[in-house]
């Protein structure tokens, strides 16, 4: 008689500021701008947001919209072929540009025999090069537009999906073979709710004020890196993560 394959357990990640101490989005960017890609001007559209979030006068939310707006507004008619080159080079210059504490995490999943699954609002072309190195199964990614001569028209393909990691979760364990019992999830901000409610152990993880009072009032484990220091918030939390 033949068994069944039994469904493998998936450990779910957010990448910015999660894993990486930056936003793969703000790198590229930067190395557009360095490439001559980007003119040097484009800076100024996102300088006053980065200026109050570092003076705490503003939120990362609007500084990363800010450069958001910036790479659709100027990515329209540059070839793919000069983005991958862009790509490798951000990750070639930052992949070790991690925390401890998330690919500490990652290599136990993986000697379990977790499946892994990055979900990112940052362009699939550059997280594909950051999360294969470090062992990720799957990602999902903004995925632009291209048109027939290799050139990006400036469109987001399925831009409802990707920003619902929800809706990405439970396609990717339809799709794979997986299962949500024992599985993990790990984010730092409020739109990574909607995945944390789902999985076996939600880890907030550096989280904002949003998720950190959503994870106080849930009883959710937080997690803070800080230097070479990793620091447990919640104390009370069911340490049983098996079903």
């Amino acid at each position: 008689m033949n068994k069944e394959k039994p469904l493998r357990k998936v450990a779910i990640f957010d990448i910015d500021g999660t894993i990486f101490r930056s936003s793969l989005l703000i790198e590229l960017v930067e190395v557009f701008i360095e490439k001559g890609v980007f003119p040097v001007s484009v800076r100024t559209d996102y300088e006053k947001e980065k200026v109050q979030w570092l003076d705490r006068k503003g939120d990362y939310e609007a500084y990363i919209m800010a450069v958001v707006g910036v790479f659709m507004k100027n990515i329209k008619g540059v070839p793919y072929a000069k983005f991958l080159e862009a790509s490798e080079l951000v990750v070639m210059r930052y992949r070790h540009r991690t925390y401890n504490f998330t690919e500490t995490l990652i290599a136990d999943l993986k000697k379990e025999g977790y499946f892994l699954l990055a979900i990112s609002r940052s362009p699939k072309g550059t997280l594909d090069f950051f999360c294969k190195d470090i062992g990720f199964d799957k990602t999902y990614g903004s995925f632009y537009e291209t048109d027939d001569g290799g050139c990006f028209t400036g469109k987001v393909i399925d831009e409802h999906f990707i920003a619902d990691k929800a809706t990405v979760l439970q396609r990717a364990v339809e799709k794979e073979g997986l299962t949500l019992e024992g599985s993990v999830g790990v984010g730092d901000t409020e739109g990574d709710i909607s995945f944390l409610e789902l999985v076996g152990r939600p880890i907030c993880f550096n989280p904002n004020r949003k998720l950190w009072e959503h994870a106080k009032e849930k009883g959710w484990e937080v997690i803070v890196e800080r230097k070479d220091v990793v620091y447990e918030l919640n104390k009370k939390i069911k340490r049983d993560y098996g079903n």
